[in-house]
């Protein structure tokens, strides 16, 4: 008889998931001027001039308005820029990270 070990070894498959996403949330309030949060919504999140209006104003009749959706890590930074940038100027402008 050989030493040969002739059994198939069972190799692990490793799964790969995907990072669970995050809802940055825009919260209104009654003192950041409207420009200034689209200006924000522009630069932080990128979105364009129209999109920035129309989650703006959704906000501001709804009380809240999803502004994105982004891996945690990355939500929580943008929302904590933007939070920072409106703090600068001496603004209330709230953002909520919240999972998807």
């Amino acid at each position: 008889m050989s030493n040969i070990d002739l059994k198939p070894k069972l190799q692990q498959k490793t799964k790969v998931q995907k990072p669970k996403l995050y809802k940055v949330v825009l919260l209104n309030d009654d003192f950041t001027p409207r420009e200034f949060v689209v200006l924000i919504l522009k630069g932080e999140f990128r979105l364009d001039s129209s999109q920035a209006e129309v989650v703006m104003l959704t906000a501001h009749q709804k009380g809240v308005c999803v502004v994105s959706v982004y891996p945690k890590d990355v939500a929580e930074t943008k929302a904590t820029r933007a939070i920072d940038a409106a703090g600068r100027l001496g603004y209330p402008l709230q953002f909520t990270v919240e999972p998807e």
